[in-house]
């Protein structure tokens, strides 16, 4: 059963495969982080990508507890990088090795 983060994170990735202001779309997770690189159509400028992917994350997170943190990386003469996360609120994100209760290793 996927939670919630997941699937926001399925339909953000959905909706941004869909649109048309964006040519390419590939994610990729570097030392656990989730980055988005974004091939925009030609006559899309860094404002034009920003909107969409966040129309795309207002549209993943509709009705559900999440919060996005998105921020931008750098751009390369074709495309743009993005790193892109969907925060639960009021939940660990890391493991501090003190064996907690709700430690998310045991989610």
């Amino acid at each position: 059963m996927k939670t919630d983060h997941e699937w926001a994170f399925e339909l953000f990735s959905q909706d941004l495969q869909q649109s048309s202001v964006l040519k390419s779309v590939q994610f990729k997770q570097i030392t656990g982080l989730p980055f988005v690189y974004l091939w925009p159509d030609c006559t899309a400028d860094q404002s034009v990508v920003e909107d969409q992917l966040k129309r795309s994350a207002a549209k993943a997170m509709k009705g559900k507890r999440l919060t996005l943190a998105m921020s931008y990386v750098r751009k390369s003469q074709a495309f743009y990088v993005y790193r892109v996360r969907f925060l639960v609120p009021q939940r660990k994100m890391f493991c501090c090795g003190n064996f907690c209760d709700d430690c998310i290793r045991f989610t």
